[in-house]
C-alpha cells in the first residue's frame, strides 16, 4: 500500500503505524510536503504503478474553502482517481479529512464530540498550540495510548455522512481490491467529516 500524505504529521503517524501494526502488506508513506491538490496529482501521474495493491491519497478539505482555485484542483484530482478506478488497475482511494488531519487526531479521544479543533488540541490533548502538535514526531504512539486509539476514530466517522465516500470490494485471497464508485457530497463541506475509516479497513489485511 502506498500512502500519499499531505504533511509531516500524517507521514509521522503512518510511518510509525507501518512499524507497529504488523500488517501482512507493507505500507509505504510518501510525504507530499504540502503543495496542494495539484501536487498530489502530478506525483500520482509520475509514480510507478508496479508492485502496489492500492494507493491512498490522504488530503485535507480546508484548502477547498480557503482558496477558490483549489476547488478546481481538487475536482481534477478526484476525476483522475475515478478514471484510474474505472480502468481497474491500481485502486486509488481518495481519503478526505474535513477540515484536516487535526480533526482525525481529536477523534482518537472517545470524549471528542466535534468541539473546536484548535481548542481541543490544547485543552483535550495537552499541547500549547497546533504547531507543537504538528511537530510531534511520535504522534502515532501519542494518539494510540491508554484510552486514545484509532478505533475511536473509526467509531466516530464510520456511519456518519461524509464529503467523499468510496464503495469498494476486497478479495483478500487474490490480493484484489476494486473501487466500484466514488461519491462526492458537497453539502458536507461545511461540517466536520472524514472517510479515513476506509484506510484502516483496507490495510487491516
Amino acid at each position: 500500500f502506498v500512502v500519499f500524505c499531505e504533511g509531516d504529521t500524517e507521514y509521522n503517524y503512518i510511518d510509525k503505524m507501518r512499524k507497529k501494526q504488523g500488517i501482512e502488506i507493507a505500507l509505504e508513506p510518501v510525504n507530499m510536503k504540502g503543495g496542494g491538490y495539484s501536487n498530489f496529482l502530478n506525483v500520482l501521474k509520475t509514480k510507478s504503478q508496479s508492485n502496489c495493491i492500492a494507493k491512498f491519497i490522504i488530503v485535507d478539505a480546508d484548502r477547498i474553502q480557503k482558496d477558490h482555485g483549489e476547488k478546481a484542483n481538487f475536482l481534477e484530482l478526484l476525476e483522475y482517481c475515478i478514471l484510474q478506478n474505472k480502468k481497474k488497475t491500481v485502486p486509488h482511494f481518495l481519503i478526505v479529512n474535513n477540515p484536516d488531519f487535526e480533526y482525525v487526531a481529536c477523534l482518537h479521544v472517545k470524549d471528542y464530540k466535534g468541539q473546536d479543533i484548535a481548542r481541543f488540541i490544547t485543552s483535550g490533548l495537552g499541547f500549547n498550540n497546533i504547531d507543537e502538535f504538528k511537530a510531534k514526531k511520535d504522534i502515532y504512539d501519542f494518539l494510540n495510548n491508554d484510552t486514545k486509539t484509532y478505533q475511536n476514530v473509526i467509531d466516530g466517522v464510520k456511519y456518519k455522512p461524509k464529503l467523499l465516500k468510496n464503495r469498494y470490494i476486497i478479495v483478500k485471497k487474490k490480493f484484489n481490491i476494486q473501487i466500484k464508485e466514488t461519491v462526492l457530497d458537497w453539502d458536507r463541506l461545511s461540517g466536520k467529516c472524514s472517510n479515513i475509516e476506509e484506510f484502516f479497513d483496507v490495510i487491516d489485511w
